[in-house]
């Protein structure tokens, strides 16, 4: 499968054509790529290398910076096979980031999750210098995205920009994809690098490698899609979909890395090597503002309807803050981490005024770096 390729550069000459092109892809599929989009390529390949570094590590180096240490700002590493995606363990490891709070921050003082700061590797000091710098690059990147969105949709260019995203949250992840070793699930091995899977915000922007294993599920089932040497997969969230009433789509896709497959694109950014490399991945997630609302807009015509969905979820039936559905559904998929640390019972609402509840733990403990246990979770990846 090809994805659209959408070249931002040309919107500072024809915004609305280029706007027109990403709207055909939302409705369509909920996937395209974007060139033309400013990231230094010295930038990716830099973060690349530092990224392959830190994975080359050994675990208990690695531990040092293991992501319940973070307590609730869910940051730092996790091990091979220690995230659940529908229930089946993923075929990779990560590392977890995400915009910087420091101590006296309000949501950090109140105790909010997903609020905190960042833990880097002092064995890979380049990451600390890249991630922010990556993160700062690749936001605008959606920014622009979403404001072109704005725009065909007849809102206005700056609806995202001035609203639900002008303070929004922001998720950062790197994960290496060891090849799994046959082309085909089988009992003896995990099924998927990832399992299917939608993700919860507004827009993801993933880059990588130029290895294949992304998979799309497309009306007529699933289709790898093929890697772009320069170009950012842009996927739309839960939350796109049910701010524009099912008429722009939250797609399921999943991840199966095969070395086998060598789809790797001559000259990409972070060139990996060849047959046996591991794959890399770098998604970013632009989400609602952590106290942000998401209104269903006015757009009319009928919500498009396909499969049931992968959790049997209804976003578009949701309301609420985008930080309580977040909090929520991390709750449910970090169980452990959560239950050390989330003081209070989570819920979600739905617009027929029933709420669905994640209860936590009321305990807390401190976890010494030799106990270590990094929980599982079926969060977006790709």
């Amino acid at each position: 499968m090809t994805l659209p390729v959408i070249d931002l550069s040309l919107a500072a000459s024809d915004a609305s054509g280029v706007a027109d092109q990403i709207d055909r892809a939302a409705r369509d599929d909920g996937f395209f790529l974007v060139v033309g989009h400013g990231v230094p390529r010295s930038l990716r390949t830099d973060l690349d290398a530092a990224a392959r570094a830190f994975f080359a590590l050994d675990e208990a180096t690695k531990a040092e910076v293991a992501m319940p240490l973070a307590g609730r700002a869910w940051r730092g590493w996790f091990p091979l096979g220690a995230e659940l995606t529908s229930g089946q363990p993923d075929h990779k490891e990560g590392l977890y980031f995400g915009v910087d709070h420091p101590g006296d921050h309000p949501r950090v003082v109140a105790g909010d999750a997903l609020h905190g700061m960042n833990r880097y590797p002092a064995q890979v000091p380049a990451l600390a210098a890249l991630v922010p710098r990556y993160v700062e690059a690749v936001v605008e990147v959606a920014q622009q995205v979403l404001s072109l969105m704005a725009l065909a949709l007849g809102v206005g260019e700056a609806w995202f920009r001035e609203g639900i995203t002008a303070d929004p949250t922001v998720l950062f992840r790197i994960f290496r994809y060891p090849s799994l070793t046959s082309r085909e699930p089988t009992s003896r091995e995990a099924a998927w690098s990832v399992g299917e899977h939608t993700d919860y915000g507004l827009l993801t922007v993933l880059g990588g490698d130029g290895h294949g294993g992304l998979q799309v599920h497309r009306r007529g089932g699933w289709v790898d899609v093929e890697p772009h040497p320069e170009a950012f997969v842009c996927n739309l969230g839960d939350m796109l979909e049910r701010l524009t009433g099912g008429t722009y789509r939250s797609t399921p896709h999943r991840v199966r890395y095969h070395d086998h497959q060598h789809d790797h694109a001559a000259g990409d950014a972070g060139d990996p090597g060849g047959p046996g490399a591991d794959r890399l991945s770098f998604p970013l997630f632009l989400d609602p503002g952590w106290d942000r609302t998401v209104p269903a807009l006015p757009l009319g015509g009928a919500a498009l309807r396909g499969r049931e969905r992968w959790d049997a979820e209804e976003p578009l039936a949701w309301t609420g803050r985008y930080g309580e559905y977040l909090t929520a559904k991390v709750a449910r998929v970090f169980p452990e981490l959560f239950a050390a640390t989330a003081p209070t019972a989570l819920s979600s609402s739905y617009a027929d005024g029933s709420t669905r509840s994640t209860s936590t733990s009321t305990s807390s403990c401190v976890v010494a770096p030799d106990d270590i246990t990094t929980p599982r979770s079926g969060i977006t990846s790709e």
